[in-house]
């Protein structure tokens, strides 16, 4: 008799967690009395507890999904046939299925985030067995209104990829000087784009790069890209935003897995970004918090890659030329063209791979208005893709790929669940409406331990990448404004318009955001809440059970939106470049003079070195200026600094320089040592990536909640106002290239171009 290995080997894992299903299936439909429920969750919470030791392993992690599952629907159950007002109180009922409804929703995501999480991939890249094998590759960096100075700076950094010349173009793709703009019947229009059209043309000469600018803006970032495919003709086409520089590794790191599967369409990797969003920055954790985006692109994007699910988000991917064209190139029904086209792809029967390895650092709304104009484009656009493609009855897809798509849609209507969670309390506190009918310890029973179960798996699964109370915060700020966003697609799905997201902006004064006052009347309203639900405990003759609990659940709504003041509270930005820590060796000459030099940080603005040997005698005010060189491969490059600063750092003098002028040159030197090693990226995610144990974050959320509401309340006390500027480099961009007889340059426009972004702006 023979044996299937492979078969006997998946039954003996799989058997385990089917039988842990069966049993809880089991008990799910119980009658069971208070006693037994809570013998049944704290044996469950036990099991779950057991499980996440081994966080590794399949089985464990199926067995700790299953319990988590059983308490969830066991208070699914509770919820359903006990706790609903009558249908004859209207006015308890309709607000009391409204929350009823909104739970049931954030249980139905907790399903999904479990099927979708049941089995994460880790992707190594293939080894390049021979150069010959290597396909073309296309780089697309469209841009709109982006600033010369970032989009040298990405150049710089496409151009140092490792990759054969020959099979390598690099493509700026500017749906900012278009012909239609450059004809706009508004002539400070119509010069603006001439302006950017003359000069980002003689930046791309410079730089060894093809510049492009279309006809028409017609369908946004889609219709950018769909036109860069009609105009190019390698085989695999390389997608950067225009504030995203790729490591020197991207190439090599995701190329070859295309030579393995001839069906795949799309390689994605992370988004990184150097700088803090608005929570990061206003909150100070940008540098021991994990960022955001981390749980996303860390967890999740594995998690669908098990489904053949992971998709294109826009940036930092490769993308097969032959299967955008089996689909019509980049999809543009939607805002959120990227998730659109891989879902095209996907019902096509295309594959995607998904590496979590960071080769691309870029920059990430940093004012709270931008931040929430990015999050309201994506919310629509996904709402836009749930309405319109209908991912959970599409054509060619698996039933894992409509679970995986549906879950990650149906995602962004957390706005409506989360509201209902914040205004739910106040009905009864105010209004004495019974939406939610239990006593204490029935409450305590139920809800209290699937409340623990939920947190536990929140922590099993994100604790590295998410502390604890931040995901809720993360949906409150974002809750309050996207409302909107919401009802607006549900009742025009093609409305919604696709918006640049601005980057770069910085404060230069403490201030509240101008969309700040709605976050002050939910925080004063709810302050109102706790006062009152208060007074009631301490005079009513016999509070009840139900207002006791009420009473708690809105001091957590309150600690919510204190600490979401901290967030609309913008503090000024102390660092017009962002910088990312590195350290390597070079060597500072003077004339005859040499010193070697570690350098520890740099950006687009300028380095800090230290001097392990002798220092020289530097003064930060004079006019001290030098060149510094590093080596790739035996090869030195160069570049000129002046002195700007000179400070002590743990008893080590840290000496900052600047660049006198930005050229060609310098952008690529700057994208050599910023960009050379893919694991700087990795060690500044590894170090922030440390697990945050419930009562340490639930204490350290406490803090926010104070000291961020005061420091908010003490901005609207004195009218503080945000002083918005374009952050700019010490040095002004020089690109040496005559332009005086390129189209579109206004005649008289002089050949050296040294324009400050403020001044292109100004003329803008």
């Amino acid at each position: 008799m023979k044996f299937d290995v492979g078969y006997m080997h998946m039954m003996c894992t799989k058997w385990p967690a089917l039988l842990a299903g069966l049993l809880g299936l089991c008990l799910l439909w119980l009658p069971l009395s208070l006693q037994a429920q809570l013998i049944l969750s704290l044996a469950a919470l036990g099991v779950m507890f057991f499980g996440m030791t081994r966080p590794e392993n399949t089985v464990f992690r199926l067995v700790t999904f299953v319990f988590c599952g059983v308490l969830a629907l066991r208070y699914a159950f509770w919820r359903t046939t006990e706790t609903l007002p009558s249908f004859s109180e209207p006015m308890n009922f309709i607000p009391g299925v409204l929350l009823y409804i909104a739970e049931m929703y954030c249980l139905a995501m907790l399903a999904v985030s479990f099927f979708m999480l049941s089995d994460p991939l880790k992707r190594v890249a293939p080894k390049v067995r021979s150069l010959e094998e290597l396909p073309s590759v296309d780089v697309f960096i469209p841009t709109y209104n982006e600033d010369p100075e970032l989009l040298a700076a990405t150049l710089a950094a496409a151009k140092s990829m490792i990759y054969p010349r020959d099979r390598l173009s690099i493509w700026l793709l500017d749906d900012g000087g278009t012909e239609a703009k450059r004809s706009n019947k508004d002539p400070a229009v119509a010069l603006a784009a001439k302006r950017r059209h003359g000069q980002l043309k003689a930046l791309c000469k410079a730089m060894g790069a093809n510049y492009h600018a279309r006809q028409k803006n017609d369908h946004a970032k889609a219709g950018n890209l769909n036109d860069g495919l009609r105009i190019s003709k390698a085989d695999l086409v390389v997608v950067f935003d225009a504030d995203h520089a790729p490591a020197r590794e991207f190439l090599k790191e995701t190329v070859s897995f295309f030579k393995e599967d001839p069906k795949l369409f799309l390689v994605q990797t992370p988004h990184y970004f150097l700088n803090p969003d608005p929570l990061e920055k206003n909150l100070r954790t940008f540098r021991s918090m994990p960022s955001e985006n981390e749980m996303f692109y860390s967890v999740l994007q594995r998690g669908l890659d098990k489904w053949n699910a992971s998709f294109f988000c826009g940036s930092a991917a490769v993308l097969r030329r032959k299967a955008l064209e089996t689909v019509g190139g980049f999809s543009g029904q939607s805002i959120t063209e990227d998730c659109e086209t891989a879902l095209s792809l996907h019902a096509k029967g295309w594959h995607s791979v998904y590496v979590d390895k960071p080769l691309i650092a870029g920059l990430q709304p940093e004012t709270f208005v931008a931040f929430i104009g990015q999050r309201s484009r994506w919310c629509q656009g996904m709402l836009q893709i749930l309405i319109l493609n209908r991912p959970f009855l599409a054509k060619g897809l698996t039933v894992g790929q409509r679970i995986c798509y549906a879950g990650i849609n149906l995602f962004w209507l957390f706005p409506l669940s989360r509201l209902a969670f914040m205004l739910s309390p106040l009905l009864y506190i105010f209004f004495s409406l019974e939406i939610y009918q239990a006593n204490i310890q029935e409450f305590g029973v139920y809800a209290l331990t699937y409340l623990i179960a939920s947190f536990g798996m929140q922590s099993y699964l994100y604790g590295k990448v998410r502390w604890p109370w931040v995901s809720e915060l993360y949906e409150y700020v974002q809750s309050i404004m996207l409302v909107g966003s919401i009802f607006s697609v549900i009742r025009n799905p093609r409305k919604p318009t696709f918006n640049v997201t601005a980057k770069g902006q910085t404060l230069d004064s403490n201030g509240l955001s101008p969309i700040a006052i709605p976050y002050f009347v939910m925080f004063f309203m709810l302050l109102a809440a706790a006062a009152y639900s208060m007074w009631r405990l301490a005079t009513e003759p016999v509070a009840s059970d139900l207002l006791l609990i009420v009473a708690l659940w809105n001091m957590i709504n309150l600690g919510l939106a204190g600490a979401g003041l901290g967030v609309v509270a913008e503090r000024r930005d102390l660092r017009r470049n962002q910088r990312l820590p590195i350290r390597r060796h070079g060597l500072l000459r003077q004339g005859t003079h040499t010193w070697n030099i570690i350098l520890i940080d740099a950006s687009s603005g300028g380095v800090s070195v230290q001097f392990p040997e002798h220092e020289p005698d530097i003064n930060p005010d004079s006019a001290w200026s030098g060149m510094i060189e590093v080596r790739r491969g035996g090869r030195p490059i160069s570049f000129p600094v002046t002195i700007r600063s000179v400070r002590e750092v743990d008893g080590t003098k840290m000496f900052g320089f600047a660049y006198p002028e930005r050229v060609p040159e310098t952008f690529m030197a700057i994208a050599e040592i910023m960009y050379s090693d893919q694991a700087a990226l990795q060690d500044r995610i590894s170090r922030r990536q440390v697990r945050l144990d419930f009562v340490r974050g639930t204490l350290r959320f406490t803090l926010w909640s104070f000291t961020e509401s005061f420091r908010a309340i003490s901005y609207l006390v004195g009218l503080g106002k945000t002083k918005k500027t374009m952050s700019h480099s010490d040095a002004p961009m020089m690109v040496k290239q005559n332009i005086a007889q390129m189209p579109g340059v206004m005649p008289g426009t002089p050949p050296q171009m040294a324009t400050p972004i403020a001044e292109v702006q100004a003329h803008a």
